[in-house]
């Protein structure tokens, strides 16, 4: 048998040495969720019939990405993330087609706290990931009633620190939902915070979000927010409130709202409670104030989940929504009242049930 010589061997370890180096500084992470289930909704389209299909991304949206960070020395990091939504029912990319749709950043991380840089979540739906009982599902949650809570701004300048019991973070969005314009600076513009304090049982946290959403031409209207919410955990169960106020002005229009410049008051209640260490149901309640109307829809969920494994789980959801005079809520969100929503949604005035059933797998 052949011997290397000693220079080559000598090479040879300084290559690994060097590799265990880079391996212990830096590394990238492959993660994901596949997402899917059948779906049963009645009252569906302008001749309220049932409706019943297979979807994607009803507990958590199914995706893929990666994560990495590199560390700089003396306590500072380099940190990405690129996260891609996509529909598992059909392999389409999720988020309007975009190949990392759910964030794309790149940033500097150290003890003073995060500088990001890319598309991310807003605070609203930082606060949403913690405070809605349903965490946001893309099925049958908060973001039916108020998809703010779902919200992400292209463009953004995000800073991300801790400090002590409390965590706060606030963005800045130069374009929320594309390009910039030159001589348009407020056209699109998104910016907001979220403060959250956590101590034991108790989890207390306020957000607020400044979003123009007009056009190059007219860049008055803007809609604002502000919501505040509580969690107090018992034991194997774990209580939820929350308040959301919101604002239209200079011609904007709130979701699911009858005219411009509305403003409502958002209240929900919710409880979750693990039954056994597999299993465990959640229940919330939704309601939305629209001011000077008779409009104010409801929205009822309860959701069971039973742990197969750390990564896997079968889960069943049921949601009702209640509308009053020509509101227009479905379980899945609010009729627009043409195009694609209105054959799925349920029409103004009429109530609806949902009912999903899936299997969610993480890697």
């Amino acid at each position: 048998m052949r011997r290397l010589p000693l220079v080559d061997i000598s090479l040879l370890f300084a290559m690994i040495g060097c590799c265990a180096s880079a391996n212990a500084q830096s590394g990238v992470t492959l993660f994901g969720i596949a997402d899917a289930g059948i779906e049963f909704n009645n009252n569906a389209g302008r001749n309220g019939d049932s409706l019943v299909r297979l979807v994607s991304g009803n507990q958590s949206g199914s995706r893929w990405g990666l994560r990495g960070a590199e560390d700089l020395g003396s306590g500072l990091k380099a940190v990405f993330l690129l996260e891609s939504g996509f529909d598992i029912d059909t392999g389409n990319s999720g988020q309007g087609g975009r190949l990392f749709g759910r964030n794309a950043y790149v940033g500097l991380d150290s003890q003073y706290g995060s500088l990001l840089l890319g598309r991310q979540q807003t605070g609203m739906r930082e606060f949403g990931n913690i405070y809605d009982p349903n965490a946001i599902a893309d099925r049958y949650s908060i973001l039916s009633i108020a998809p703010e809570f779902g919200a992400r701004a292209d463009n953004a300048i995000k800073y991300v620190g801790k400090f002590g019991k409390l965590t706060g973070q606030a963005f800045y969005s130069f374009q929320a939902n594309g390009s910039e314009v030159a001589g348009s600076n407020v056209f699109g513009r998104n910016f907001g915070a979220f403060v959250n304090y956590a101590s034991g049982s108790l989890a207390l946290g306020v957000a607020y979000d400044d979003a123009h959403v007009g056009t190059p031409s007219n860049q008055a209207p803007v809609l604002r927010r502000v919501s505040v919410a509580g969690t107090y955990a018992v034991g194997d169960a774990k209580a939820y409130a929350g308040y959301r106020l919101a604002k239209a002005y200079d011609g904007a229009v709130l979701p699911g709202a009858q005219a411009a410049n509305a403003g409502s008051n958002l209240y929900w209640l919710g409880l979750a409670y693990k039954v056994t260490p597999a299993f465990s149901l959640t229940g919330a309640a939704y309601y939305q104030d629209f001011r000077q109307t008779g409009s104010d829809p409801w929205q009822f969920v309860l959701t069971g989940d039973y742990s197969l494994s750390k990564r896997t789980d079968l889960y069943a959801s049921v949601s009702y929504a209640l509308n009053t005079d020509n509101s227009a809520l479905g379980v899945n969100g609010f009729n627009s009242g043409s195009g694609t929503s209105a054959v799925l949604n349920v029409q103004p005035g009429k109530d609806q049930v949902g009912a999903v059933m899936g299997l969610r797998h993480r890697f």
